[in-house]
């Protein structure tokens, strides 16, 4: 890792299920990023609002609820309107097939579905933001 990133790992709207946010973060953490988790039920202001304060790399959106093209694309409206489009974004949870394009066209650069292997995530993760640290 070029440098020790920080990111931000959230749960939008009213899904109360975070055991697979939680089991991220701690991934994501002992793999030598500094981890900020916003807990459950937040808003997309809520999670802009800590990706600007925690001057984030990136955002880990864990979704269950169905919502995740609602949410997501709002999420990316408010980086945008607060000077973060720069913070990389990614998805996981349950997300069908059909959408993942979607998610992708509006600005997510992956999403990682259930089942996808924690070290896959992390060095998917430091190689994307290593990349775009040599191209900055």
């Amino acid at each position: 890792m070029e440098r020790t990133y920080r990111v931000v790992v959230a749960k939008p709207g009213l899904d109360g299920h975070d055991r697979g946010a939680k089991v991220i973060a701690r991934a994501l953490r002992d793999a030598g990023f500094e981890v900020v988790y916003t807990g459950l039920h937040q808003t997309p202001e809520q999670i802009v609002q800590a990706v600007v304060q925690e001057d984030a790399d990136a955002l880990g959106l864990s979704l269950l609820s169905g919502a995740h093209l609602v949410l997501v694309p709002r999420v990316i409206e408010l980086l945008a309107a607060n000077g973060r489009d720069d913070v990389l974004l990614l998805v996981g949870g349950i997300i069908p097939e059909d959408d993942i394009p979607v998610l992708e066209a509006a600005g997510v650069a992956r999403v990682f579905t259930p089942g996808s292997p924690l070290a896959e995530i992390g060095t998917w993760l430091e190689h994307a933001l290593d990349e775009r640290e040599h191209s900055a």
